[in-house]
């Protein structure tokens, strides 16, 4: 075991070695938030430099793939301690024309809440029907690498280190085939190392089994239901570069499912990452990993395959979360229009519990279609809120439904730190207001301060960029990790932060919410608590590191079991 204690330091800030880097970019402009006025989310997309528009290849024929794209990563690519965005697009599709042809685009955070498309540069404005996305060091090299699901073949984009990445699905042979992908994740299934990939697929659908469909005379989008479900898949990483799919002998392939939002998270605390996968208008998937390279299907024996009264959902992101703090993750699904979500309260002994109702974290949900979805504490409390998008697939609804909403603004559920929710969008600033039809969703720093803050994809629009700019006065801590025996970015590492009476547990993911991917770096708010008295890390496949005695309000690069360079202060 690792251990470093910290002595107290005096009044000059002390840098972490992780955001070196930052002292060469100019210092964040500061937006103005009443005081007292809690959660404050402002719509800092017009000055972003962010233009981005995504389509989904409409042209009137309304093919089920366009309901369904798409989603966006927040991380960092260049390794300058700065969150970047990668966003994902739609292609023309038959019967559509586009004078330029649209591709997925990403975004370069210059810092002061500024980005620039470095999409050309840095090789990846992959022009394919973009679904998913999951971010991952995959071979070990220190640099974050890309893997984009699509309708159609999809794409591992290689990082090379220098700005630049290379597009190596061939050789990886991780192209899956000519399907409608959906959320992905990496994850270490056997702790070997080495990161696998498990890669969630929609419907069995081509453009000649295309079904035309209509309610009270309009045209509308066909459902699920209307194809044969996709098997998923899993890949398990050689370790030299390559892939092989063991979807069959892993169990995985025994069932289809209709894909969509997926996360990857030990919910029964045993050392291993199990995955949750929603299906749409179908039971979920939740496979127990047996640490040996099967899965088995559990969903309906531990309470995760339908709501509480035994309906399949609409189901489409998910995240997990300890929203109690009791040790357990929890895990938060959002669903379709006149559904409620449902947040799934993990009881410990391998089963959840839908809590929706009990908690109040359906409030204001019923009129919406509800897509991405994160657990954040957007006011570092110490306590874990909840926030999703919204948006309809249906682009006429309002025209034969007076009670739903083709353009709808995101929800934020504030966690009043005793089990409830309380719906707090109308008073949390003017990006709460901000309509558009809500997909992906990320939630994660983007300008250093501390502060939690939002991208929204949204369909047929530019995204929506919220900037939070809450002043609690309470404190954080954000923890990277570097593995070294085990995977380079810490993916299913379990993170405990204690600090007095508040304790908090966390792990890496590699892709969650509604096909996409944030959140690499853990982010613990502290409420008023000015020192963290311990920080324990348990490394997925083995081995834990101890930090005491820690100081707030900064980054803390944690590298696993050596000392010597895991040092966060000079």
């Amino acid at each position: 075991m690792a251990r470093r204690v910290f002595t107290p330091w005096g009044g000059a800030v002390c840098i972490v070695v992780l955001l070196s880097a930052w002292a060469c970019k100019p210092p964040p402009s500061e937006p103005v938030a009443s005081p007292a006025a809690g959660i404050q989310l402002l719509d800092a997309t017009a000055d972003s430099g962010i233009t981005f528009v995504h389509t989904d290849g409409s042209s009137g024929r309304r093919y089920i793939v366009e309901t369904v794209t798409t989603g966006l990563a927040v991380f960092d690519y260049d390794g300058d301690g700065w969150n970047d965005v990668y966003f994902l697009n739609g292609r023309p599709l038959p019967g559509a024309q586009a004078e330029k042809p649209p591709r997925n685009a990403l975004y370069k955070n210059l810092g002061g809440f500024k980005f620039s498309e470095v999409t050309d540069s840095a090789r990846v404005g992959d022009a394919g029907y973009g679904m998913g996305v999951a971010v991952a060091d995959y071979d070990n090299d220190g640099d974050a690498d890309i893997y984009v699901s699509n309708f159609g073949p999809k794409v591992l984009y290689r990082n090379n280190g220098d700005g630049t990445f290379t597009d190596v699905t061939k050789q990886a042979g991780v192209a899956d085939g000519d399907k409608v992908g959906a959320g992905v994740v990496f994850l270490d299934i056997d702790g070997d190392g080495e990161l696998d990939l498990y890669v969630a697929n929609y419907v069995k659908f081509s453009f000649e089994t295309h079904v035309p469909r209509f309610r009270e005379g309009y045209p509308e989008y066909a459902g699920p239901k209307d194809y044969p479900a996709e098997p998923h898949t899993l890949f398990r990483n050689n370790g030299d570069g390559t892939f092989t799919d063991i979807s069959r002998e892993s169990g995985i392939a025994e069932h289809a499912g209709t894909g969509m939002g997926v996360v990857a998270a030990d919910y029964d605390n045993d050392g291993r990452p199990d995955i949750f996968a929603l299906n749409d208008v179908s039971r979920n998937f939740f496979w127990r990993n047996d640490g040996a390279g099967r899965f088995e299907e559990v969903a309906v024996s531990i309470g995760a395959a339908y709501n509480v009264y035994g309906d399949s959902l609409g189901s489409m992101g998910v995240d997990c979360g300890d929203y109690d703090n009791d040790g357990w993750l929890d895990f938060f699904q959002t669903s379709y229009e006149g559904e409620l979500p449902v947040l799934f309260r993990n009881l410990g002994g391998g089963l959840l519990e839908d809590v929706t109702l009990k908690t109040g974290a359906g409030a204001g949900s019923l009129p919406h279609v509800k897509w991405g979805c994160a657990f954040a504490d957007l006011d570092n409390d110490g306590h874990k809120d909840i926030f999703y998008v919204c948006g309809h697939l249906q682009d006429n609804i309002e025209l034969y439904r007076d009670n739903a909403f083709y353009r709808a603004p995101p929800i934020l559920l504030r966690n009043t730190g005793d089990g409830k929710f309380v719906n707090v969008s109308e008073a949390a600033g003017d990006g709460m207001r901000v309509k558009g039809v809500g997909r992906g969703a990320a939630v994660d720093d983007l300008d250093g301060d501390g502060r939690l803050d939002v991208v929204i994809l949204n369909s047929r629009g530019r995204p929506t960029i919220l900037r939070n700019v809450s002043e609690t006065g309470n404190h954080w801590i954000r923890i990277r990790l570097q593995g070294v025996k085990t995977n380079r970015d810490g993916v299913g590492a379990r993170v405990r932060v204690a600090a007095g009476d508040l304790t908090q547990i966390y792990e890496v993911h590699g892709g969650r919410g509604y096909q996409s991917h944030f959140g690499t770096t853990l982010h613990f708010g502290l409420g008023q608590r000015d020192r963290v008295d311990r920080i324990e890390v348990r490394w997925i496949g083995g081995g834990t590191d101890l930090w005491e005695n820690v100081p707030v309000d900064r980054t803390l690069t944690i590298i696993e079991g050596d000392e010597a360079r895991g040092r966060a202060f000079p």
